[in-house]
């Protein structure tokens, strides 16, 4: 290392770094630090060469664990580095390229030790290597800096919200970004409460904590730029220049990570890095410290919950609006997550703003383009075999979470779509998104019950389907044929269990001493699958209480397979509701007699149009209003924080040790 290129294989006998970590002091006015930063290396570009980054590093990285606490060099060269970034800004308006490719070689030096620490030390002990100075230090190098691990956090933010991105800072950008998510990264190795994570509390309390609303603004503005790599950033680093040098600096940056796929040189460049590296820490940030306990609040999460519209042209008045958070285009950013809802961090982002921000809610529920979110939403269910099983109730609970406003759920009827190709089931040429929304869903239904079996599943998917139940309209004759499917499929499969039921009672009589597990688990499967019949019961009954006069379809299909609600007829959990579809169809069975038996099908529904203007809801029993609202769980950071850290692990090119990850399983992606 030093002025001269250096090799994966060479760094381990690197002069500069032996020295770096080895027993001696380094004062951060020593000239040593100019040449240690004045480096460039072959840089990383698959997967074996990660590893061997990291194997060629780890005897160097062990050294400086053992000998930091003596030499206290870590915190030497963290104070040249905070040196370096009080007058980034300057330089960076000065153009001095030099001067920000040694402070980014600076910080890629200190989060490669630093993550080396947070996969093997505990939290304390990373504190400690922080803030270490050599024996007999007079303190003159501390004095203005205190506690050093603060204050390098503090600083990483001050450099994202105060320096500039042109194209010789990006890099730097995502250094900064990378640094604070292995800091951060002491959750996946030694999970614990946040709020007790003296990190987290420099983040959440103090100076950080300042500068909270404009890096949200910074971060979520980096996420709708979605700027790309600058392209002198990937040339042929066959010639050294001071552009190869920041390349391979920035190599270094994206392939440290150990990534899932192996892309091609230019695909890898090609991906917006700074925006997802952003992305990824404003969930971070967000997701932890989030109930408020012991005292810590998250400006983070209050901050993102709370920015509004800048192109909103009504005044603020009251004094929580006139409250200073920040401002944000609400077009760009609908626009940015309408076209990146296919990955999880995205998706996430969006169930977040839907939950918690009102102005955000309330501007998506205003659109007439409405498709654009929602389309997304509806592959991620229909593809759900290669989805993560979390990506998919992201998905869901955003659907159910939109299906609360009426106005939506009558929207969604008025939109058409043409030709949806990635729907195979059946060729559809043209079809409301709302008929969409039902066909998804049902088909969600219907593989969860087979494959994944989950209550949670099943229960939110019927949940968005009755909120939207009252504002069906004009349904497509396929949608409706797959409404009475699903319920002919559940009431075959409700007498299967009853049949199994009766058999294990048999044969539990037969035995002296029997178990009753089995008998057991199929009262409980029975009782599941009851409450969803009656739930697609009740679906059907509000579309005809509220909308029957705008279902012809719907009616013709029920009449048509009539038979399939015989068996349930004295059935005392349907009974009631059943008497509902009965009057129903007993009033058009009346309507269609006194005409010829062989009618086409055009002539049945226009009978059964006229007919239903006729028809008086006074006729049908009244039920409860169909309405469900998503409450989230009473612990959120229990499902969120293992989520949010496994899409950092799996997606933001940094290679974590996968042997030391406490906080969640690698068995299979969460």
């Amino acid at each position: 290392m030093g002025a001269t290129s250096s090799s994966l294989s060479e760094l381990s006998g690197n002069q500069y770094l032996k020295r770096l970590v080895g027993t001696e002091h380094i004062s951060q006015n020593d000239p040593f630090w100019n040449q240690l930063l004045s480096y460039s290396f072959q840089i990383p570009i698959n997967s074996a060469d990660t590893r061997l980054l990291e194997e060629s590093t780890s005897v160097l990285c062990k050294n400086f664990a053992i000998n930091n606490f003596k030499t206290g060099n870590l915190g030497s060269l963290i104070r040249v580095w905070l040196l370096r970034v009080t007058e980034l800004k300057a330089s960076t308006e000065c153009e001095n390229n030099i001067f920000t490719w040694q402070t980014y070689n600076a910080l890629f030096i200190i989060r490669n030790a630093v993550k080396y620490f947070v996969e093997n030390l505990t939290e304390e002990l990373i504190i400690q290597h922080f803030n270490a100075v050599p024996a007999g230090d007079t303190g003159k190098e501390v004095t203005n800096v205190g506690n050093v691990c603060e204050a390098f956090i503090s600083a990483l933010i001050e450099l994202l919200v105060d320096v500039p991105i042109v194209d010789f800072t990006y890099a730097l950008h995502l250094e900064a970004l990378n640094s604070l998510i292995v800091v951060l990264s002491v959750q996946m190795f030694q999970p614990q409460p946040a709020h007790n994570s003296e990190i987290y509390k420099y983040l959440m309390q103090g100076k950080c904590s300042m500068h909270a609303c404009l890096l949200m603004k910074t971060l979520l503005n980096n996420f709708m730029k979605q700027e790309k790599c600058p392209p002198e950033l990937v040339r042929s680093q066959e010639h050294w220049s001071l552009t190869a040098a920041v390349a391979s600096s920035l190599w270094s940056v994206m392939t440290l990570g150990l990534t899932k796929k192996q892309k091609t040189e230019e695909e890898e460049f090609n991906e917006a890095l700074l925006a997802n590296q952003s992305l990824l820490f404003i969930l971070l940030l967000t997701n932890h410290c989030s109930m408020d306990e012991n005292g810590i609040k998250n400006p983070y999460r209050e901050a993102l919950f709370s920015f509004s519209n800048s192109q909103d042209s009504r005044e603020s008045t009251s004094p929580k609006e006139a409250m200073a958070t920040f401002k944000m285009d609400f077009a760009k950013l609908y626009h940015c997550l309408c076209h990146s809802l296919r990955e999880d961090q995205s998706t996430l982002l969006l169930y977040l703003l839907l939950h918690q921000n009102i102005n955000v809610k309330t501007f998506i529920l205003s659109r007439t383009n409405v498709d654009q979110l929602i389309v997304p939403m509806l592959k991620i269910l229909y593809h759900a075999e290669d989805k993560n099983s979390h990506h998919i109730y992201m998905a869901l609970i955003i659907i159910l979470i939109l299906s609360e406003d009426d106005v939506f759920d009558k929207a969604v009827h008025e939109i058409v779509l043409k030709d949806v190709v990635w729907f195979k089931e059946r060729t559809i040429s043209e079809i409301s998104l709302g008929g969409l929304l039902i066909l998804v869903l049902i088909r969600t239904i219907q593989y969860n019950m087979t494959r994944m079996r989950d209550k949670y599943l099943h229960t939110n998917c019927l949940a968005a389907l009755a909120n939207m139940s009252a504002q069906y309209c004009f349904l497509h004759p396929y949608v409706t044929q797959r409404i009475v499917s699903l319920f002919a499929s559940l009431s075959k499969k409700h007498t299967k269990i009853v049949e199994r039921l009766k058999n294990a009672a048999l044969e539990s009589n037969d035995k002296e001493s029997g178990s009753d597990t089995e008998h057991d688990e199929y009262v409980q499967d029975l009782a599941v699958l009851e409450e969803v019949i009656r739930m697609v019961l009740e679906i059907i009954n509000s579309c005809l209480s509220n909308a029957l006069h705008h279902n012809p379809n719907l009616i013709y299909t029920l009449m048509y397979q009539k038979d399939v609600f015989s068996h349930f007829r004295t059935h005392p959990t349907f009974q009631d509701i059943i008497q509902n579809i009965d009057t129903v169809l007993a009033y058009f069975t009346a309507r269609l007699e006194p005409h010829d038996k062989n009618l086409s099908v055009h002539h049945v529904l226009e009978i059964i149009t006229q007919g239903a203007k006729q028809f008086k809801k006074e006729r049908l029993k009244k039920f409860p209003e169909l309405k469900f609202k998503y409450v989230e769980e009473e612990r959120p950071e229990d499902f969120f924080i293992p989520y949010v850290w496994s899409l950092v692990y799996h997606s933001s090119n940094l290679y974590f040790n996968p042997s030391r990850i406490q906080l969640f399983t690698l068995s299979s992606r969460q």
